[in-house]
C-alpha cells in the first residue's frame, strides 16, 4: 500500500481521538466550565451535528479544488479546532472548537476515501478506503484510552493539546506524502448535484446510516448492558471496551479485503451477520464469557460494512464521488445519533438494558433489506459501469 495511505490513516486516528475522547472527560470538563454533566454532554451531540451537517457543505465549498489542498485545509480546520478547545475559557466557545473540528471530520473521511481509492488499483479501492477508517477504529482502542489518560492526569486542556499536535504531523504527512490529485475537468457544484438524482446514491447513505445505527444502537448502552445484565464490574468496562475496539479494527479490514472481492455480497453478508449478533446479544448478554465474545463480534460485524457502503457512494455518484462519500459519512453519524436515540427511548420505557439491541436488529435487517434492493436495481439495469481507474501518475 502506498505510503500516502498511512497519512490519511494516522489523521483519522486524530479525528477519530478527538471524537471519542470527550466522554471520557465530561465530569473533569463540567467542573471547570461551571455548567452540568448533561451541558457539558452536548458537546458530543454538538459535534455530531457539525459532522452531520458541515462535512457536506465543505465538501461542496471545495468542489473545485484539489482535493489534497482540500485535505490540507481540513487538516488546517481540524488543528484550529482543537487549539480553540485548549485555550478558551467560556463553554460557549468550547462547544464552537468542537463543532470547527467537527466539520473537518465530516468532509475528511468523504474526500480521503475518493484519495485513497485513486491510490491504488481498481482492484483493491475497498481495502485502501479501510486503511483510512482503520485509523478511526484504531483511536477508539488506543487514542480514545490515550487521551482520557492525559486529561485526568494533566487536565482535559492538555488533552486537546496532544490532539493538536496529532494534527499538526497528520498535515505534514498529508503535505509531503499524498500526490497532487488534480482537479476533474469540467467539474461544478450543479454537476455533481444532479448525481444525487439516482436512486442508487441515496440507497448507499441509508445503508450506511442504518448499518452504523445499528451498531451504535446497541455499543452507545454498553457499559450498563455489561455491569447490570452480564455483571462485570465497572472497572472492568476498558479491558471490555478494548475488545470491543478490536473487533472494530478485524471487521473493518476484513470487509475491505471482501468488498474488493464482490461488494453486495459482502454487504449482504455483514448486514445479515450484524443482525444476528444484534440478537444473540441479548441472550448472551447474561453470561459474562458469553456476553464479552458476544461484544467483540459486534464491533467486526458493525465495521466491516463500512469499507462497502463507503466504496459503493462513490461507485454509483460517478461524476460526484467526494460529496457522495462524504454525505455517506454523514448518513453514518445521523445514523448512530438515531440509534442511539431511540434505544435510550426503550430503555427508559422500562423494556431493559438489552432493549437497544432489538432496536439495533431492526435497524440492521432494515440495511440487509436496502443492500439486497440495491443490488436487484443492478441486475435489472444490467453490468454496472465501472469507475475509469485513476492515472499511474496518481497512485505512484
Amino acid at each position: 500500500m502506498p505510503l500516502a495511505l498511512f497519512a490519511l490513516m494516522i489523521s483519522a486516528f486524530g479525528i477519530g481521538t478527538t471524537e471519542f475522547v470527550v466522554s471520557g472527560l465530561l465530569p473533569e470538563i463540567a467542573d471547570e466550565m461551571g455548567v452540568s454533566l448533561p451541558t457539558a454532554g452536548l458537546l458530543i451531540s454538538g459535534y455530531a451535528l457539525g459532522v452531520v451537517v458541515g462535512g457536506p457543505i465543505a465538501t461542496a465549498a471545495g468542489t473545485r479544488l484539489p482535493r489534497k489542498h482540500m485535505l490540507v485545509i481540513l487538516m488546517l480546520l481540524f488543528i484550529a479546532g482543537n487549539m480553540i478547545a485548549a485555550v478558551v475559557e467560556t463553554y460557549g466557545l468550547l462547544m464552537a472548537g468542537r463543532i470547527v473540528a467537527a466539520v473537518c471530520h465530516g468532509a475528511f473521511f468523504g474526500v480521503a476515501s475518493v484519495v485513497a481509492a485513486d491510490l491504488v488499483d481498481e482492484s483493491k479501492r475497498s481495502r485502501a478506503i479501510s486503511m483510512v477508517f482503520t485509523g478511526l477504529t484504531v483511536a477508539n482502542v488506543v487514542g480514545s484510552p490515550l487521551g482520557t489518560w492525559v486529561g485526568q492526569g494533566y487536565g482535559w486542556r492538555a488533552t486537546f493539546w496532544m490532539i493538536t499536535v496529532f494534527g499538526v504531523v497528520s498535515l505534514l504527512g498529508i503535505v509531503f506524502l499524498v500526490p497532487k490529485q488534480p482537479r476533474p475537468e469540467e467539474t461544478s457544484l450543479r454537476r455533481e448535484l444532479a448525481e444525487f438524482k439516482r436512486l442508487q446514491v441515496w440507497l448507499a447513505v441509508a445503508i450506511a446510516g442504518l448499518s452504523i445505527g445499528a451498531l451504535f444502537a446497541g455499543y452507545s448502552y454498553v457499559a450498563p448492558l455489561m455491569t447490570e445484565v452480564a455483571g462485570y464490574s465497572s472497572g472492568s468496562l476498558t479491558g471490555l471496551l478494548v475488545l470491543f475496539g478490536v473487533g472494530l479494527v478485524v471487521g473493518n479490514l476484513l470487509g475491505g479485503r471482501f468488498a474488493d472481492r464482490a461488494q453486495v455480497p459482502t454487504l449482504l453478508v455483514t448486514t445479515a451477520l450484524l443482525t444476528v449478533v444484534l440478537v444473540a446479544f441479548t441472550f448472551t448478554a447474561h453470561f459474562q464469557v458469553a456476553a464479552a465474545v458476544t461484544l467483540m463480534l459486534l464491533g467486526g460485524a458493525g465495521f466491516s460494512t463500512v469499507p462497502g457502503f463507503m466504496t459503493r457512494a462513490i461507485d454509483k455518484a460517478k461524476g460526484a464521488p467526494t460529496l457522495a462519500s462524504a454525505i455517506a459519512s454523514s448518513g453514518a453519524n445521523l445514523g448512530i445519533s438515531i440509534g442511539a436515540y431511540v434505544g435510550g427511548v426503550t430503555i427508559g420505557a422500562g423494556l431493559g438494558f438489552t432493549s437497544p439491541l432489538w432496536v439495533g436488529a431492526v435497524m440492521a435487517a432494515l440495511a440487509f433489506a436496502v443492500t439486497a434492493w440495491s443490488g436487484a436495481l443492478d441486475r435489472s439495469s444490467g453490468p454496472a459501469l465501472r469507475p475509469v481507474p485513476a492515472p499511474a501518475s496518481a497512485r505512484s
